[in-house]
């Protein structure tokens, strides 16, 4: 089932065509919408042909439809079971692609010819594309899932990475390095758009003595698509077909020319599609160029250059993420200079209007910031978490000087995550006896997930070992393999987990290693922890994932010191790093430890989600309540290290919220999961708090009412103005 672009001269190719039985042969078309990823029983279509290929392809339909035997595809067909799962998804499948019932369409009958814009540097689909680094693309991803669910009007925009972001591979002496994650766009679920002539469509971006040419291709997300913009194009120079290959180059060049074709490519990308998107949406300030683009638009129009400005505002939506520096991107003046110089004239501005849209001082001189840019040029910001909105409008205050800094017109949306995408298949069918097949549906309204407490203790229990035993089982054989075919030291194997116990409390620590989220703070009195993993008929082990950016020496360091520890013989293999932390390996882990660590250097951890997608599974949160979790913690849901205070002095407070963390895990964490337990080996009490954990988290923390949030205080305005 295509959906059909705007601009009518217009079709989406399918380059792969399968030979595939006629009984199954919509196999095909569900490989190319990503629906499946966030569908439990539509994934098993293809995993019930053969499941050592599915894995052998990383979970990639295409690849796997590509490669799988006619033999096997026959068997299916004669298996009674297999077929009444495949006619029972794609008839679920063809109900909600035919989207005649959904939420925005019952909320907002009027505003349904409309269309959201949403621009993101990265968008974390799925593990097969590699177009997200970390959270913000993972938040990207479910943002676009969740607006196909409730039937938002959506489309995405984004770039296409043949190079990802980075494939991690942990050296001996813990070193990472970093080398480039080949996409091979022709076995994914990426199509080309496809002009009538044959051609494929194309745009171009003004650049330095050069116009630089953009293909777009596009993926679908349910009933959303996102359209990917890829600069390989035969007319540019082999320096622009690179500069769409990877994610977060630190040549500030690169860079800037990456926003510009971001934000003006993908403006003039969807009018070449043929829409005129209502609302603009920048996922951060990489995009923010795009309002530039749409105030020349509005100019060569005829518009007044103050009134184009007054007009494109109306319609602009930004959301901020970071309170670190190195996460909002600012850029030289000379830079700007250099890349700009035609636009002031035509935008009705003088070189130094222009710079004042997005100036900011800094301590090595004028900055061009792309946040300021976006908020100047938008009627709507907003932060991802309460917190996060105080430190941001504190942040900002300097853009309006004579407001006190809680009238600062910036509001917060705590981030969520995508339910269907994160929660383990056997806690899905478990939830569904217990809950109604249609809990997630009214996941966000009041009482629905009370029921969770009808579910039997042992049931939930047994689940939960199980996940943890698939955790474990999936960390040996990855070791079995790194030791079978990459000849990694026998250090490195028991390093990756092969002494795991799949009965032992186990604590997940997974996260981009910067130095801010602490990923050494349970180090720091490396005698004590010793004596916490080592304690008689009472083992802790702790799971450590997550990259640093290639250039972030202090990150590489970071990880270097954690990996050390690890390889420590002490601590008798109960400490494990996990390297190339992707989608896949986060989902064994947030489904599979029973505690999820979090020790961000309050108050810079704007939300977070890793800890929401534990919650949903069972997973006990342990963090410092900064982010979501300082709105999440009741108490009795999980635990939280220190106090819901402003920092002090960093050292003082590294050794403070140290000692709490060891305090906690010595008095409360460790004896709960233990001692508390029936006559047939349930901890009630544990078991007590998971349900509370899941019973208050989920729907709080779901983007189900994290869209409705943005459809309701942010969206509404650019819907209603546009005519």
């Amino acid at each position: 089932m295509d959906f059909s672009i705007p601009e009518k001269s217009l079709y989406i190719d399918t380059p792969v065509h399968f030979d595939l039985p006629r009984r199954i042969d919509r196999l095909g078309e569900l490989a190319y919408n990503m629906w499946w990823t966030w569908q439990p029983d539509a994934l098993r279509l293809f995993l019930q042909i053969d499941r050592d290929l599915w894995e052998k392809t990383y979970h990639n339909p295409i690849a796997f439809l590509k490669q799988v035997s006619r033999v096997q595809l026959n068997a299916v067909t004669q298996s009674r079971h297999y077929l009444e799962n495949y006619d029972r998804v794609f008839s679920r499948f063809d109900q909600y692609c035919r989207a005649e019932k959904s939420w925005f369409k019952e909320t907002y009958p009027s505003l349904t010819n409309k269309t959201i814009a949403y621009f993101s540097m990265e968008f974390g689909l799925h593990e097969i594309l590699s177009l997200y680094a970390g959270g913000l693309g993972v938040l990207s991803g479910d943002h676009l899932k969740e607006a196909s669910d409730l039937g938002l009007p959506l489309v995405g925009v984004g770039f296409l990475y043949t190079e990802g972001y980075f494939s991690q591979r942990i050296t001996e002496d813990g070193w990472q390095e970093a080398s480039p994650t080949r996409l091979n766009v022709e076995e994914s679920s990426i199509r080309p758009i496809m002009k009538e002539d044959g051609t494929p469509l194309t745009i171009s971006v003004e650049l330095p003595q050069r116009q630089v040419k953009l293909q777009v291709w596009v993926v679908q997300v349910g009933r959303v698509p996102l359209y990917l913009l890829d600069s390989r194009c035969p007319e540019n120079s082999p320096a622009d077909q690179n500069l769409t290959a990877r994610l977060y180059s630190s040549n500030p060049e690169v860079r800037i020319s990456q926003e510009m074709l971001l934000g003006i490519g993908g403006v003039r990308a969807l009018r070449a599609l043929g829409y005129s998107p209502s609302v603009w949406h920048m996922n951060e300030g990489h995009s923010a160029f795009l309002a530039l683009e749409r105030v020349r638009e509005l100019i060569t129009q005829g518009v007044e250059p103050k009134k184009a400005l007054e007009l494109v505002k109306i319609n602009n939506v930004f959301t901020t993420h970071t309170p670190v520096p190195a996460g909002n991107d600012e850029f030289p003046t000379w830079l700007v200079d250099k890349y700009f110089a035609s636009w002031w004239q035509p935008l009705g501005l003088t070189r130094d209007e222009f710079i004042e849209l997005a100036h900011c001082q800094r301590h090595w001189g004028d900055a061009f910031s792309m946040p300021v840019l976006a908020i100047r040029l938008s009627e709507h910001c907003n932060a991802v978490s309460e917190l996060h909105g105080h430190v941001t409008r504190k942040m900002w205050h300097f853009l309006w000087p004579g407001r006190r800094v809680d009238d600062v017109p910036i509001t917060h949306i705590t981030n969520g995550i995508h339910t269907s995408t994160w929660l383990a298949r056997r806690l899905r069918l478990l939830f569904d006896r217990y809950l109604g097949e249609d809990w997630i549906t009214h996941l966000d309204e009041p009482g629905v997930m009370d029921h969770i407490n009808d579910i039997p203790d042992a049931e939930l229990w047994a689940v939960r070992l199980h996940l943890k035993r698939k955790l474990v089982l999936y960390a040996l054989e990855r070791a079995r393999q790194q030791w079978i075919h990459e000849g990694i030291h026998p250090v490195q194997v028991i390093a990756s987990g092969v002494l795991l116990d799949p009965y032992a409390l186990t604590i997940g620590f997974a996260r981009r290693f910067a130095p801010y989220k602490r990923a050494n703070l349970i180090l720091r009195d490396f005698d004590r922890l010793l004596s916490i993993l080592n304690k008689p008929n009472m083992p802790v082990q702790i799971i450590f994932a997550g990259k640093s950016h290639p250039d972030n020496e202090p990150g590489k360091l970071l990880i270097q010191e954690v990996y050390r520890a690890v390889k420590k013989a002490e601590n008798g293999g109960r400490l494990v790093f996990l390297g190339e932390y992707d989608m896949n390996l986060a989902r064994y882990l947030v489904q599979g430890v029973d505690v999820w660590l979090n020790t961000p250097r309050r108050p810079n951890e704007a939300s977070g989600t890793s800890g929401q997608k534990a919650a949903l599974n069972g997973v006990l949160n342990f963090s410092v309540l900064d982010g979501w979790w300082r709105e999440g913690y009741n108490g009795f849901n999980g635990w939280a290290i220190g106090e819901d205070a402003d920092p002090i002095d960093p050292v003082i407070q590294d050794d403070a919220d140290a000692n709490d963390l060891y305090n906690t895990l010595e008095n409360e964490i460790i004896p709960l999961y233990y001692k508390e337990r029936t006559s047939n080996g349930l901890p009630t009490e544990w078991i007590a708090r998971m349900k509370e954990s899941i019973r208050t988290l989920a729907p709080q923390f779901s983007t189900r009412r994290m869209l409705k949030e943005y459809a309701q205080n942010l969206y509404i305005t650019g819907l209603q103005a546009s005519k």
